[in-house]
């Protein structure tokens, strides 16, 4: 089974990142429960949803992101039985490709290269399974979509959903 597995908010958390980043620099206290079923930069003041957004344009942003939990440990057991590749939109901020891939080097070794995907779109894959947190990229795959929960997503409806990791393994292992 070909199994493509998306980056942020996948394996990577970005979203904790973009609330991480905001309260040092603002000196604030917003939390993932004030977030829930938003994007960060909605849920903070106009005149700094530009800096929540421009976040991912820094250096170091996607370099230094916190894995998901349990991410490692079962997409091993998943390369073990299926064939895993990373596919992330890569293309849409200067600093990602490099940064991601790096990323991938030092969490998820044991993927080679070669299963690397860093694409501008994601409607190009083919393969039996698609695992993503963006609705968007799930309703172009024509094999078994798994929306991935992410804070942002939670009132996203109309398909299978795998709210962690864990949900993920008894899904596909």
């Amino acid at each position: 089974m070909v199994i493509f597995v998306d980056m942020d908010e996948v394996i990577a958390d970005t979203y904790g990142a973009h609330i991480e980043i905001y309260n040092k620099q603002f000196s604030e206290n917003l939390t993932l429960e004030l977030c829930n079923g938003n994007e960060v930069w909605r849920m903070v003041p106009p005149e700094r949803q530009q800096s929540v957004r421009d976040h991912a344009r820094n250096r170091g942003f996607f370099r230094n992101l916190k894995p998901i939990k349990n991410a490692q440990v079962v997409l091993r057991k998943l390369n073990e039985k299926h064939e895993v590749y990373i596919a992330s939109a890569a293309m849409q901020f200067p600093n990602s490709l490099e940064e991601k891939s790096d990323w991938l080097d030092e969490h998820l070794s044991f993927i080679p290269w070669q299963n690397r995907i860093l694409c501008g779109h994601k409607h190009i894959l083919l393969g039996d399974v698609l695992i993503d947190d963006r609705s968007y990229n799930l309703e172009k795959f024509d094999g078994r979509t798994l929306l991935f929960t992410s804070p942002h997503n939670i009132r996203t409806t109309g398909f299978e959903r795998a709210n962690n990791w864990l949900e993920v393994a008894d899904k596909l292992l």
